[in-house]
């Protein structure tokens, strides 16, 4: 999958499913036309909840082709980075709070053959990110407190987003920017226009059938915000 897209990505987070039915739920967003899973990977530690680790995922891989995106909110990331990726994940997020040699972490992601990513929480300072740039395949910037589904959109976000877009374009880079926490087609157009590219989706989707209606609205309306920005990142070097 081509992460530089232009169009807006979707990857409805199954945290928000029915854990009963994932087989029948992950086969329904991929006929709906999302274009990856999000896997939220909690350990009780970092976040204050528990969901599923690699056994789990690896039996979710045999269910669908999309892309796997894994989301480790856990403590000693790097030491889980290949389970995961035995799992059959294709890309790997980890938080910049919880892991002290970050790039270290990032080369092995790259290392086991996954996409790596870093994650910013909404009070974190972006600075962390400027001297990893050429170790990320996409950055995710969190609009909630991280370990429960369902929680309220944080709109200070959208200008963390804004100076997101500006550090990318002043160093000539263009890393897509992942957004998750209560984005649904009511702010999907502020969060593109604002400089993100892939949308996380969970109880936006799951919890509104049919899918592929919300899907659509989160692709048009996202698609419709990022035309609003005028492209991609603006200072990127061609």
């Amino acid at each position: 999958m081509d992460l530089n897209s232009n169009r807006i990505l979707i990857a409805p987070s199954i945290l928000s499913a029915d854990f009963g039915r994932l087989r029948e739920e992950i086969a329904a967003v991929e006929e709906a036309g999302a274009d990856m899973i999000h896997l939220d990977i909690m350990d009780g530690h970092f976040v204050p909840n528990i969901t599923f680790g690699p056994p789990v995922v690896a039996r979710l891989r045999g269910f669908s082709d999309l892309p796997f995106d894994a989301h480790l909110m856990i403590e000693n990331a790097d030491r889980y980075v290949e389970a995961f990726t035995d799992a059959g994940v294709d890309m790997i997020s980890v938080h910049l709070e919880s892991n002290v040699h970050l790039q270290r972490t990032l080369a092995l992601i790259r290392e086991k053959g996954a996409r790596a990513g870093a994650v910013a929480n909404p009070a974190t300072p972006l600075e962390g990110l400027r001297y990893v740039l050429d170790d990320l395949d996409y950055i995710l910037v969190m609009s909630v407190n991280p370990g429960f589904g369902g929680q309220q959109f944080i709109p200070a976000t959208l200008s963390k987003l804004r100076d997101l877009s500006s550090m990318l374009g002043e160093a000539g880079r263009d890393i897509p920017v992942q957004i998750d926490g209560g984005v649904g087609p009511g702010n999907a157009a502020d969060v593109t226009a604002a400089g993100a590219d892939i949308l996380v989706a969970g109880s936006a989707i799951f919890g509104n059938p049919p899918y592929g209606e919300v899907i659509g609205r989160l692709k048009k309306e996202g698609d419709r915000g990022r035309k609003g920005r005028g492209g991609r990142r603006s200072g990127v070097r061609g």
